[in-house]
């Protein structure tokens, strides 16, 4: 298929009604994530078998790790007269057999178009004492996945945070956005190397990453418990780590129990995880600890000792706004050129912010698209090749096709292991970064390079 994608642009009208291969996929993926970093959480999809089926199927796939998750199982009968009966009979059922502390019901596009009113079913609903159905609205019709994601966050928000109206508390609150779990417990690890206590949710770590254990546990041991999210309005201040993803929850947390949102970029690169770590200074008042000092120091000898590896390479980045944008301010900072950086999820503030950091970095000629697909950024390579590509999964016919390296980062990635355990943010990260860029770099080198050229030392 991708020999057929035309090298020479399309009309202007012939690709604004569909997407050829997205860089997204739908709502409900992302609720369902965010909805598995709650302790004792069953996600619940509002809607057919096979959507569930597929929203649990995907992150399967990628965490390599069971998403638990139970259904309405709309058939013909409730597409028509609409889903209550079936999500009360599922509320009662769940809670009955696989026992969760909470449900977190998410919608789909059929129970969207249908027009379920969600609340009123849940009030309307056999909740057992002490335990909790919370919900999202998620049409997959509309924005991705990280749509999805933010709008759970914000519904946990609604739902469970409090405030007991006293003095705020000598703590933090960290909206992680979509990153995996390796990313949360890096996240959680600075923090707490500064001296901070803190909240975080939602959080995968011990969920999605959990360790084999002799018995199945259906609900892991991991994830926010629910009393330190209704705790979370008692926080002195909010670290929200993505705008897409944590921005929303933060204002809604600050709008119900007061607590101030902080807005920060995934702290992925020296400049962002700089930004966190000043943040948390500035707001409590320590000190960074010299071990974070050395972390830092660390990254910056490598960029100066492998710098040459990958000085003035050309990189297409594809994949999710809130990795894109913090990844592309990090290349620009190695000395690389990010030529075509694409997003499947909308917002025009991406473009702006993207555009503003290659004119910052005094490059031009780049390409940036919001809401973009696979589809243009293969154009795009067919006129002028890059270097390096850098995105998920989806984009490894692109890079067999144009014999281009790929470096897997973001979300989903299916067809390898071991990464959403194995953090890109933070310092630790940054050298993380460092070191795939340039083994692929090397090792593209290694390969195409005569026999009287190949060394021993590069």
């Amino acid at each position: 298929m991708l020999d057929c994608t035309p090298k020479e642009p399309l009309p202007e009208d012939a690709h604004t009604t569909g997407k050829i291969n997205p860089v997204k996929t739908c709502q409900p993926v992302g609720a369902m994530y965010a909805a598995l970093g709650i302790h004792g959480c069953l996600p619940h999809s509002h809607g057919s078998q096979g959507c569930c089926s597929y929203h649990r199927m995907v992150l399967s796939r990628h965490f390599h790790e069971p998403a638990m998750a139970s259904t309405s199982s709309f058939t013909e009968g409730a597409s028509v007269f609409g889903g209550a009966a079936n999500l009360k009979t599922a509320i009662k059922n769940v809670f009955a057999i696989y026992d969760p502390e909470i449900i977190a019901v998410h919608t789909t596009c059929l129970s969207e178009t249908i027009g379920d009113d969600i609340p009123t079913i849940i009030k309307q609903s056999e909740i057992p004492e002490g335990r909790y159905v919370i919900h999202a609205n998620t049409p997959s019709y509309h924005g991705s996945h990280i749509t999805g994601f933010a709008n759970m966050c914000k519904g946990i928000v609604s739902y469970l945070a409090e405030s007991d109206g006293g003095p705020k508390k000598e703590q933090a609150n960290i909206f992680p956005g979509f990153v995996n779990p390796g990313d949360m417990r890096e996240i959680k690890r600075i923090v707490t190397e500064m001296g901070v206590p803190s909240i975080m949710y939602p959080d995968t770590t011990g969920v999605m990453d959990a360790p084999l254990r002799e018995t199945y546990e259906m609900y892991p041991r991991g994830g926010a418990t629910i009393e330190a999210i209704k705790d979370s309005g008692n926080s002195k201040m909010t670290f929200s780590l993505g705008a897409w993803s944590s921005d929303e929850a933060a204002a809604a947390l600050q709008s119900k129990c007061g607590v101030p949102g902080v807005p920060l970029r995934v702290p992925i690169g020296i400049r962002a995880t700089d930004d966190l770590i000043m943040a948390v200074k500035e707001g409590f008042g320590v000190d960074v600890p010299e071990s974070l000092e050395v972390e830092r120091g660390q990254v910056v000898d490598t960029l100066i000792d492998t710098h040459f590896q990958y000085e003035g390479k050309t990189v297409a980045l594809y994949g999710d706004p809130d990795i894109l944008i913090p990844l592309a301010e990090f290349l620009i900072t190695m000395g690389m050129v990010p030529k075509y950086v694409v997003t499947g999820t909308p917002g025009a503030k991406f473009e702006k912010t993207v555009n503003g950091m290659l004119e910052e970095g005094g490059i031009e000629g780049s390409r940036v698209k919001a809401e973009g697909d696979l589809f243009d950024l293969h154009q795009w390579i067919k006129d002028e090749s890059v270097d390096l590509l850098i995105g998920n999964t989806h984009g490894k016919y692109i890079a067999r096709a144009e014999d281009i390296p790929l470096i897997r980062v973001g979300f989903p990635v299916f067809d390898r292991a071991v990464h959403p355990l194995m953090p890109i943010v933070g310092y630790r990260g940054c050298l993380r970064l460092i070191e795939m860029i340039s083994s692929a770099l090397l090792e593209r080198r290694d390969r195409d390079s005569l026999d009287e050229d190949y060394e021993l030392i590069l």
